[in-house]
This record gives structure tokens, C-alpha cells and sequence, in this order.
């Protein structure tokens, strides 16, 4: 049987911890994945061994089976079926009337929901636009989540807090918590790790973080890159409003949080920075009350634990592909998207045909 061709799309650096999971199943199968680069900036990222295509022409050539992506758009002249993975899960951390995890921006065939959380609203979003089918899969990254490897708890000297933070400029705490983080630094026996959003490109901000780091030996410093082993090092996590307060939670520990945009039981909250400190310390004493609060809110997020999710994303294609579009009505022409991801990639088929047919 010939094997099958993926392929995933990348735009920015949280892809790929996303999509790695599913790359894995792909090959565990005997078939083939390659990646389309979409921001240069992120191609060093690649790992040995994974294949990338360079240009339009050479994904045409390849003709995959399956796009996969996490970004909110695709290209919609790369062949085969367009699947939206997401990067992470609704919270809503803008206060939107509609949360933008919701978004139908007419490019893809299939929605992989990772929960209730999600796939309600997506269900009713199927049945008013009629152009694609939902399918909850569970998200890919959760499979490393809730891997054998990362859900075994790290005995640690001494505890390790774990500050990681948005991007968005109203919402960070960056530019507020720099030096509380520093004295508590100075007079508490922790460890800290500094891992912040890979949008927050600031400067300013990564220097001061960066420096504060220097100066101390139990401080951690990753810059704005994502390293799933100083989730799993970490006992609690600083944060603000991101939503990888949900992915640390999925490791059964707490996070506290500071001017949350969307608080609740299963946070410890608070408004001040004079608060930061106690609200630590109550954490890593992980109460009853509160972690059975985690367990049931990250439950409605992701329910899907068993490590499956990136084949249940494989089966939705196949699926889709066997149930044909039977059912489903046409995608919008999107005609001005269509030209700017023309524009953007410099790819018209249709000129270089009518170049080479008159011979120009």
C-alpha cells in the first residue's frame, strides 16, 4: 500500500510542540509528513530529519492528503484537506463577545475540537456556515501532556516557580512584576524559570528578564520559546492571562495568576503585586479545595487523556475523505484573501501558463 502524504503548515513557533505529536503517529504508520515554512524565523526550528518544501510548486508536487495547521489561515491552492488544529483552547483572555478561537474565516474543511469547551460552540458554528464538519479529537499537544513522561512529578530540592506570561500589551505582567519577581527572587529559597510567549518579542522586556537572570544562580532564563521540560520541572506557575495556565494545569498543578482577565476557583488570583508572594507560597502547598477546582475545570478543556488524540486527528481525515462533501455546501470565494496569499508566496499559475503559452 503506498503511503500516505501530510502536510503541516507553520507560521510561529508555538506549532511546533503542537504538531510534533502528530508527526510521530504519521510515521508510527509508515507514512510521510513535510512542513511549509511560513515565517522564516522560525526555520531553525526545524529538527533533523523533517523534510521541508520551500515553495508553492514543490506542496503541489508533494500533494498531500491532509494540511494541517495551527495558525488561523491556510492556503487555499495547496492540495488536500485543510484542518484547523489550533494553538491553544478558548479563554477568552480579551473579554470578546466571541471569543477569536471561534473565528470562521472560510479556509478549512475540518475543526479538530479538544473538549466541551470548544466543541459546543463549534457544533453550532457547523450547522450555520455548512461548509465543514467539527470533529473532537482531543489537541495534539495534549498527548504529550498526558504522556507517561511528563505526567511523573519531579522531586525537586527545592521548589521551582515557573513564570510565563502573554503577549498582549494591556494583559502582561511583565512590565509590572519585574522587580517584585527580583526581590522575591533574593528572599526566597526557589528556583525560577523565566519562559515567556513566543509573540512577546519586546525588547525591552527580554532584556530586563534577561538580566535579571544573570545575576542570579536559581534563576532560569528561556526568552520567548516553550520547553515542555520546565513545565514538567516546575511546582507552580506565575502567569497572567495566557492560555498555557490551562496546559500547566493539565499536570495537576497550581498557577497563580496576576489581574487574570477571566478568574475563577481554579486559579489563585490576585490584583496586587504585594499579593504575588503569599499567594506562591499558598500554592505550593497545593490545597485539596483547589486542585479538585483544577481537575474539574480542565476536564471541560481537554477530556480526551489517553494519549490518542493525534490519531483521532488521522481518522477525522480519513473520514472526511470517505464521506466525500456530501452534505456540505461551497467555502466563500474569499477572492481578496485569495490574491494576498497569492501576493504573499508570489505564486500565479495562471500567469506563468499564459507566459509559456505565448512563449514569453
Amino acid at each position: 500500500m503506498e503511503s500516505r502524504r501530510y502536510l503541516f503548515l507553520v507560521s510561529l513557533a508555538y506549532s511546533f510542540p503542537v504538531l510534533r505529536p502528530l508527526q510521530e503517529v504519521i510515521r508510527k504508520r509508515g507514512d510521510e509528513v513535510a512542513w511549509f515554512i511560513d515565517e522564516p524565523a522560525t526555520r531553525p526550528l526545524l529538527e533533523e530529519g523533517e523534510i521541508e518544501l520551500l515553495t508553492p510548486q514543490d506542496v503541489i508536487e508533494y500533494n498531500p492528503l491532509a494540511v494541517f495547521t495551527c495558525g488561523n489561515l491556510v492556503y487555499d491552492f495547496f492540495p488536500g484537506v485543510k484542518v484547523q488544529l489550533f494553538h491553544g483552547y478558548p479563554i477568552n483572555k480579551r473579554n470578546d463577545k466571541l471569543d477569536d478561537h471561534f473565528t470562521i474565516r472560510g479556509c478549512f474543511d475540518i475543526y479538530c475540537t479538544q473538549g466541551p469547551s470548544s466543541t459546543v460552540t463549534f457544533k453550532q458554528q457547523e450547522k450555520k456556515y455548512g461548509y465543514f464538519r467539527i470533529y473532537e479529537t482531543g489537541w495534539a499537544k495534549a498527548d504529550t501532556y498526558f504522556s507517561e513522561a511528563m505526567q511523573k512529578r519531579e522531586t525537586n530540592p527545592r521548589p521551582v516557580v515557573l513564570y510565563s506570561t502573554t503577549f498582549t500589551k494591556r494583559l502582561t505582567s511583565t512590565t509590572i512584576l519585574a522587580e517584585p519577581i527580583e526581590e522575591m527572587i533574593k528572599n526566597n529559597n526557589w528556583d525560577w524559570i523565566f519562559m515567556f510567549h513566543p509573540k512577546l518579542t519586546d525588547p525591552a522586556i527580554l532584556s530586563r528578564y534577561k538580566e535579571i537572570a544573570s545575576k542570579y544562580d536559581n534563576v532560569k532564563f528561556l526568552g520567548n520559546t516553550f520547553d515542555s521540560t520546565a513545565m514538567q520541572r516546575a511546582d507552580v506557575m506565575l502567569c497572567d492571562s495566557s492560555s498555557i495556565i490551562l496546559e500547566f494545569m493539565f499536570l495537576d498543578k497550581p498557577v497563580v495568576t496576576f489581574r487574570n482577565s477571566q478568574p475563577g476557583n481554579h486559579l489563585l488570583n490576585v490584583e496586587s503585586p504585594s499579593e504575588v508572594e503569599p499567594a506562591i507560597k499558598k500554592a505550593l502547598t497545593y490545597p485539596e479545595e483547589l486542585m479538585k477546582n483544577i481537575s474539574d475545570f480542565t476536564l471541560q478543556h481537554e477530556a480526551h487523556r489517553d494519549c490518542k488524540c493525534s490519531e483521532r486527528i488521522l481518522d477525522a481525515v480519513d473520514d472526511f475523505i470517505k464521506q466525500g462533501h456530501i452534505g456540505l455546501g461551497r467555502k466563500p470565494l474569499n477572492l481578496v484573501r485569495k490574491w494576498q496569499f497569492r501576493r504573499k508566496l508570489c505564486f500565479y499559475p495562471c500567469i506563468e501558463k499564459l507566459r509559456k503559452k505565448l512563449g514569453l
